[in-house]
């Protein structure tokens, strides 16, 4: 049984083992029967924003939530860790500058020099890179549980505390659209200032178009270039907020809702791998798609070919 196992490819191996666990889910949830399902519990309003102090300039909504608050800890995090880097920068290198340059070489040579020209990347280089930690800050922050869950309360010497949650500033779509928006307005303006407005333009048509084809393609990439704004924003909110809601269902939330509490026993498991998967490669996975795809569209934009 073993040597045939063996023999599999992995994917046949991983197949097996999806169903093997499929399985044993269905046996233990028949052998416990549920206690009853519950219809209260709502994990996804770990996610809904509630003001915790209310600030509306008309119809402007700048009240401080859960989101205010994790990115202010991102900039914080960002700011403090910068700082503190200058600071121990030594001719000798220490363990923290080796690591320190591990980082910057790749924000600054696979990112933002694969991309961009000498100019633009002595120009741009501190905004990508400055981009990159934050969005890294805010993925990692998301996956330290703190005091920040609104429904639910500690008593802590006689303080109720909101309960431990797990939450990113970047699982909720307000904050990767405002990114997304910043860069894509950035590059815009980038090639203007470089090309002219019309210079600009003519660029998103590549050289030797047919001239009855050149609507046609102007039209396409108009579309393209909004489209960017919507790939920006959503690949980084989507990923984030799916491992965060698998976390959390495997974690426990499968559990409540069902009322089969002998399926944690399986369930925790895949919530610990689940969660260092996403700490280990998601996280940074999705800061470096970002700020790389930062840098290509600010080195296009500049680009005599489009």
């Amino acid at each position: 049984m073993i040597g045939w196992v063996r023999r599999l490819s992995t994917g046949k191996k991983v197949l097996l083992f999806a169903g093997l666990f499929l399985a044993l889910t269905i046996i233990v949830g028949i052998a416990f029967p549920s206690t009853g399902r519950n219809n209260d519990f709502k994990p996804q309003n770990e996610f809904k924003l509630d003001a915790w102090i209310p600030i509306k300039l008309g119809p402007v909504d700048l009240s401080i939530n859960k989101a205010v608050l994790y990115i202010f800890l991102a900039c914080a995090l960002t700011l403090v860790t910068m700082v503190y880097i200058a600071r121990r920068m030594s001719t000798r290198p220490n363990r923290t500058q080796t690591a320190v340059e591990v980082a910057y070489a790749l924000m600054h040579d696979n990112i933002a020099g694969s991309n961009m020209d000498r100019n633009m990347v002595l120009k741009w280089f501190p905004f990508v890179g400055t981009l990159f930690i934050f969005i890294w800050f805010s993925n990692m922050l998301g996956y330290i549980p703190l005091p920040t869950n609104s429904e639910e309360t500690v008593n802590i010497f006689g303080v109720e505390v909101p309960a431990f949650a797990i939450y990113a500033a970047t699982a909720n779509l307000s904050t990767p659209l405002a990114l997304a928006l910043v860069v894509w307005f950035s590059y815009q303006i980038e090639g203007i200032r470089a090309k002219g407005l019309f210079g600009y333009l003519r660029s998103w048509i590549p050289a030797g178009t047919p001239k009855a084809m050149r609507p046609l393609l102007f039209a396409i990439e108009v579309i393209s270039q909004f489209v960017r704004i919507i790939s920006l924003s959503v690949r980084l909110f989507a990923n984030i907020l799916a491992g965060h809601l698998l976390i959390l269902f495997m974690g426990g939330g499968l559990v409540v809702l069902l009322g089969l509490a002998a399926i944690g026993v399986l369930t925790l498991p895949l919530a610990v791998i689940f969660f260092l998967f996403e700490v280990v490669l998601i996280a940074t996975l999705q800061a470096f798609i970002f700020a790389t795809l930062t840098a290509i569209y600010l080195g296009e934009s500049v680009a005599e070919s489009h």
